[in-house]
């Protein structure tokens, strides 16, 4: 089998090669979708908790998706994490693979369209570095060394994420009446960061950077700058607007669990661009691999009983990977009635 070579380091394309071309019925054709039913944007420097907590409930439930501004996350960090990821990026493809060599474990990876290249019938246009991020002392020996001050300035975004992203999971556990604490610990302990690079591309109407899906996580926050994810509403795809200095956060099918189906998993994707390149810094937030995901106890009773079957989170990834473009797939694996 030849060498796998990244998307980003490609020179001279003037078409989509065959196999990035996806089927007709899942291309996404013409990539300008409405803007005009907006994403809910949700200021968490509001003082009234109480209406803040009904924003994000509203919106995670009708929705799946909210931004947040007046995060905390300063603009500096936000800058100079973006920068030196597309210096990351921006290197050979020979020197990406030597930066995330050094795990023996292969918790640092840089990979093309996805994990599973070599068996895919059809490409993402994107390439895609992983490693994880909490506690930083426990990996941070294995990031890359280069660019110059990666492991620095990238430490200091994870460090902010992390104070984010239990802020947040705190006002979704009070909307849901879960108590306090309850998102926290081993159901958000084994965090992921995802850095996604989608080169521009010749066609866009021909391709995906990243193919329909709903995330296995409990929640996920992303960075964007440019324009590109679309978020499945009503059968209508809409395009998550970037806003200065804003995160996405989107529910996980981890949370749709929990909430017993209160808040869904929102389906989305990532669409190319033919001028320019995107890149997005996403945060998944995941479980421990052998904490047990299933519906709270204090949101089942007889007028509601358990939508899914409880298993473990290792369980439910090996389910979700094989099945992960087929949202429907994915619930009849965890439902209550599946075995």
């Amino acid at each position: 089998m030849g060498e796998v070579k990244f998307v980003s380091n490609w020179e001279g394309v003037q078409s989509v090669p065959p196999d990035y071309i996806y089927p007709p019925e899942k291309r996404p054709g013409n990539v300008v979708v409405p803007m005009a039913n907006a994403i809910p944007v949700v200021d968490l420097s509001t003082r009234d908790r109480p209406l803040l907590v009904r924003k994000i409930l509203d919106a995670s439930q009708e929705f799946g998706f909210f931004q947040v501004i007046n995060h905390g996350v300063s603009r500096r960090v936000l800058e100079e994490t973006t920068r030196i990821f597309k210096k990351f990026h921006a290197m050979s493809g020979a020197e990406k693979a030597k930066e995330c060599s050094r795990d023996p474990y292969k918790s640092c990876r840089v990979y093309t369209s996805s994990e599973n290249y070599r068996k895919e019938q059809t490409h993402c246009w994107r390439d895609a570095l992983i490693f994880n991020c909490h506690p930083l002392e426990k990996y941070v020996h294995f990031w890359p060394q280069n660019p110059p001050k990666y492991r620095e300035v990238v430490g200091a975004y994870c460090v902010a994420m992390r104070t984010l992203v239990l802020e947040i999971l705190e006002l979704v556990s009070e909307g849901l009446g879960l108590g306090r604490g309850y998102l926290a610990s081993e159901m958000s302990e084994n965090p992921l960061m995802l850095v996604n690079h989608y080169p521009p591309c010749p066609n866009p109407s021909l391709t995906l950077g990243l193919s329909q899906h709903c995330d296995p996580s409990l929640i996920t926050i992303l960075f964007q700058e440019v324009n590109g994810l679309q978020v499945l509403k009503d059968g209508q795809w809409i395009g998550v607007h970037p806003i200065d200095n804003a995160f996405v956060v989107n529910i996980g099918f981890v949370l749709q669990v929990i909430s017993n189906g209160k808040l869904k998993a929102a389906e989305h994707r990532a669409v190319t661009n033919a001028k320019i390149s995107r890149q997005s810094l996403t945060y998944l937030v995941y479980p421990k691999d052998e904490v047990t995901m299933e519906p709270a106890k204090c949101l089942i009773n007889e007028a509601n009983p358990p939508r899914y079957r409880a298993l473990k989170f290792k369980d439910f990834q090996r389910n979700y990977l094989p099945r992960a473009s087929d949202t429907k797939a994915v619930m009849e694996c965890i439902g209550s009635n599946c075995s």
